[in-house]
């Protein structure tokens, strides 16, 4: 094995490179400024070379000081990483599992009861954020995310594909202004998702002029900034939607939502499952996983179902 510079030395290095400081480096170790000098000595004594450029009123790093530190901070990370995998105990039976919101209001927590009968032994705690979680921080075991599939540094398993499609109360297929084609929908209020950041995912008015509907209204509406309350508003009878058919699936299933139009657009973005690589062995995870998987076939079935029906 190569002969590694001092650790300690380069933690102190990475601090006072960050903050171009001894004396902030030294707050944030919660050591003196003078023990951070000490310690970049043993560093550039080690190297045979210096890593600071020391200037009247300034600290800045050599060339090749500079260029080390992505490295080094990648380092650190896998250092971290390779800390828990060495560090993990037993599975203590309780699984911690990040999602946003919607998807944990409308699709996850309506079924964990089928995991929970098939795994009393696991105690799932459902964090709903609609912040990415960042696992080198946070006590998570396993995320749910809604995007392109690009995790770097995670374990990351497709669980579904995601569509579009227009939703609404049964009660707006009669009345005045039934709803019987596209066209109608110039009579009736159009509901907004705003959360959505996949470009692909079409907003309503793509939808209508897509459709071949001329709506000179069609950005009006109600907006709402969570993909459950615009199948709520749905439901209630509030207007039209563009809803995520995963989420909507349960209201379709009951009748309380009914897709007017055949008409669907699928995503670029999908669910995918991420974890750390530490809690690949969790066998409290790998459970999750495989049910995780076994229910989203069954959506993908049921989607389809409904949008044959439509």
């Amino acid at each position: 094995m190569k002969r590694l510079p001092p650790l300690n030395a380069l933690k102190v290095f990475e601090a006072a490179a960050r903050h171009l400081s001894f004396t902030k480096a030294a707050e944030e170790l919660h050591v003196t400024p003078g023990a951070v000098s000490q310690q970049i000595k043993a560093l550039e004594d080690f190297l045979q070379t210096p890593v600071f450029r020391r200037e009247k009123r300034s600290l800045l790093l050599t060339d090749e000081a500079q260029a080390s530190l992505p490295v080094l901070r990648e380092g650190f990370d896998k250092l971290a990483e390779a800390g828990k995998i060495l560090s993990a105990k037993a599975d203590t039976g309780r699984l911690t599992v990040s999602v946003a919101p919607s998807f944990a209001s409308k699709w996850l927590v309506p079924r964990l009861d089928v995991f929970q009968e098939a795994h009393p032994d696991i105690d799932v705690w459902v964090s709903a954020d609609m912040n990415v979680v960042d696992f080198a921080v946070e006590d998570v075991d396993l995320a749910i995310r809604y995007g392109a599939g690009r995790y770097q540094g995670l374990i990351v398993d497709h669980l579904m594909a995601e569509k579009i499609v227009p939703v609404c109360s049964p009660q707006l297929l009669t009345g005045d202004n039934p709803l019987k084609s596209p066209a109608d929908l110039i009579h009736h209020t159009l509901l907004h998702d705003s959360t959505d950041k996949d470009e692909s995912c079409p907003t309503w008015p793509m939808w209508l002029k897509a459709a071949g509907v001329c709506h000179k209204q069609g950005a009006r509406g109600l907006k709402f900034n969570q993909s459950s309350l615009v199948i709520e508003a749905a439901v209630a009878g509030k207007g039209v939607a563009l809803a995520k058919a995963a989420l909507a699936l349960a209201d379709l299933e009951a009748g309380r939502l009914v897709i007017p139009f055949d008409l669907t657009t699928p995503t670029d973005f999908a669910y995918y499952i991420v974890h750390p690589p530490s809690k690949s062995s969790s066998p409290a995870v790998k459970a999750f996983k495989t049910w995780l998987m076994d229910e989203a076939a069954s959506t993908i079935n049921a989607t389809e179902s409904q949008e044959a029906a439509a």
